[in-house]
C-alpha cells in the first residue's frame, strides 16, 4: 500500500472514478488510485479538496491525516468506519477505574520502553566508541531506572502507582537523550529533548516521529475496536488520545534509533531545517526526505502497535460479552476487518 503526500502550494484533489487526480495550479500531474492507497497526508493549508474526496477516501478505509503547514502539529485525522465490538469498548470503559490492571499495564509499557532504551544505548556505543562516557552513564542511569522496576506477577497493591511509574520513565528518558546528544552531530545543537515549538532540528526530527506514530496509533486502535481516548497508563484526558499514547510508548525508543540513522546518513542535514522566531522548521526539500524515508520503514512498528492492539482486544472482549444484549446475527454484518496495509511506497505531489 501507499502513502499520499500533498505538500506543495495551489494543489487540488479531486475523485475520479476510482482514483484521485492531483491538479497544480489548475494543471492536471497525474492519478493515483484509491485502491493502493493507505494514507493521505495533507502538509499545508493551501491544499483544496471536497466532502466527496474525504468521503471516497474514508469509505475506502484510507486515513487522511493533516498537518500544520508550519509545525509537527497534527491538527486533524479523518479515519473509516469504525470496529463495531462494543464489548470491547464496556471492558476498557470499565479497566479505566481498575487501578490494579491499569498499574499493571503501564509496569508493562514503561519496562519495554527502558528495555529498548537500554539496549539502543548499546548499539550506540558499539557505533560511537569515542562517546563511550556519556553512553555509558546513559547506560547505567537506564539500568539503574529498570532495577526499581518489580517483577511481575505481583498483587495490585505491591505494584508502583502511576506518579512513581511516571518518575522513574521521566529519569530514563534524560539519561537516554543525554546518551542520544553524545552520538549527534554537535552542529545541529541537541542537548535534551524540548518542543512546542522544537529548537533544533533533532528535536523536529522527534516531534514528527512521534506525532505520525501516533496517528498509527490512533489508527491500529480504530481497526481494533479500542477507543483511542481511554487510556490505562495515559490517564484520560480532555482532547487526548491517551490509549494511542500507550500503545505507542514502547515503540518511542524506535523513533530516536530512527531519528539519529536520518542525520547519521546525512540523509537529512542541517540545510534541510531553518529557523524562525525560536522555531526550528524542516524545509520542503526536507519533508520530502522525511516522509520518504518514514514510508519505507514504518512496516515493523504499524505490526507491533496492531499486535499489541489486537492482543489487549482480546483480554477485552472476553470480559466485555457478558455484558452485551446479543442481536439478531443480522445486526453484525456492520463489522470491518482488523486488518491494515503497510507504506511502502510515497506518492509526493
Amino acid at each position: 500500500m501507499s502513502t499520499l503526500l500533498l505538500d506543495r502550494s495551489r494543489l487540488e484533489l479531486r475523485s475520479e472514478g476510482g482514483a484521485l487526480a492531483v491538479y497544480e495550479a489548475g494543471e492536471r500531474r497525474g492519478t493515483v488510485p484509491v485502491s493502493l492507497l493507505d494514507r493521505c497526508i495533507i502538509h499545508g493549508a493551501s491544499t483544496r479538496l471536497d466532502s466527496g474526496v474525504l468521503l471516497q477516501l474514508a469509505e475506502a478505509g484510507v486515513s487522511t491525516v493533516l498537518f500544520s503547514p508550519r509545525t509537527a502539529r497534527r491538527v486533524a485525522i479523518v479515519l473509516g468506519p469504525s470496529h463495531n465490538d462494543a464489548a470491547v469498548r464496556l471492558a476498557q470503559a470499565r479497566r479505566v477505574h481498575d487501578d490494579a490492571r491499569c498499574r499493571a499495564w503501564a509496569l508493562g509499557l514503561v519496562r519495554a520502553k527502558l528495555r529498548r532504551q537500554l539496549r539502543l544505548q548499546r548499539q550506540w556505543l558499539a557505533a560511537r566508541p569515542d562517546a563511550r562516557k556519556p553512553l555509558t552513564d546513559a547506560s547505567q542511569a537506564l539500568a539503574q531506572a529498570l532495577s526499581r522496576l518489580p517483577q511481575m506477577p505481583l498483587a495490585g497493591a505491591d505494584l508502583p502507582d502511576l506518579a512513581t511509574l511516571r518518575g522513574i520513565e521521566g529519569a530514563a528518558a534524560r539519561a537516554h537523550f543525554a546518551g542520544l546528544a553524545a552520538v549527534v552531530p554537535p552542529s545541529l545543537g541537541f542537548t535534551g529533548r524540548n518542543r512546542r515549538p522544537p529548537r533544533d532540528p533533532v528535536n523536529v526530527l522527534l516531534s514528527l516521529g512521534y506525532t505520525l506514530l501516533h496517528a498509527e496509533a490512533v489508527q491500529a486502535c480504530h481497526a481494533a475496536g479500542i477507543d483511542p481516548l481511554l487510556g490505562f497508563y495515559h490517564q484520560p484526558s480532555w482532547g487526548r488520545e491517551s490509549m494511542a499514547s500507550d500503545l505507542m510508548e514502547p515503540l518511542r525508543p524506535a523513533i530516536d534509533a530512527w531519528a539519529w540513522q536520518m542525520v547519521r546518513s546525512r540523509t537529512l542535514t542541517l540545510d534541510h531545517f531553518s529557523m524562525d522566531r525560536g522555531a526550528c522548521l524542516l524545509g520542503k526539500a526536507g519533508r520530502a526526505e522525511f516522509y520518504g524515508t518514514w514510508a519505507k520503514d514504518l512496516r515493523p512498528w504499524r505490526r507491533c502497535l496492531r499486535h499489541l492492539a489486537m492482543r489487549l482486544v482480546r483480554e477485552l472482549r472476553a470480559e466485555g460479552e457478558p455484558w452485551l444484549a446479543h442481536a439478531d446475527d443480522a445486526d453484525d454484518e456492520a463489522g470491518i476487518d482488523d486488518t491494515a496495509g503497510a507504506w511502502t511506497q510515497t506518492e509526493a505531489f
